[in-house]
């Protein structure tokens, strides 16, 4: 009959410290986008008004049509294309 080996693996311990220390390097890494911070805030700002902004620019029947345009495109999908 064969001997069996006698090396063991780490720890489990060792083991979860490791697969925690790769997972740690790889999410502290700065993410360089290639955009301006600044920029983004200010368009964010921009995109958190422009819903409420175009809504009180409209009329109640542009709001309407709007509206049934959004629900004809969410509704109208058929369920087996997704």
């Amino acid at each position: 009959m064969p001997k069996r080996s006698s090396k063991t693996g780490p720890d489990e311990n060792q083991a979860a410290k490791s697969v925690l220390d790769r997972i740690d390097a790889l999410t502290t890494a700065p993410i360089d986008t290639g955009k301006n911070p600044a920029a983004q805030a200010l368009g964010r700002l921009g995109g958190l008004k422009g819903g409420k902004a175009r809504a009180a620019s409209m009329t109640p029947e542009q709001r309407k049509e709007v509206a049934k345009k959004a629900a004809e495109a969410r509704w109208g999908k058929n369920k087996g294309d997704a």
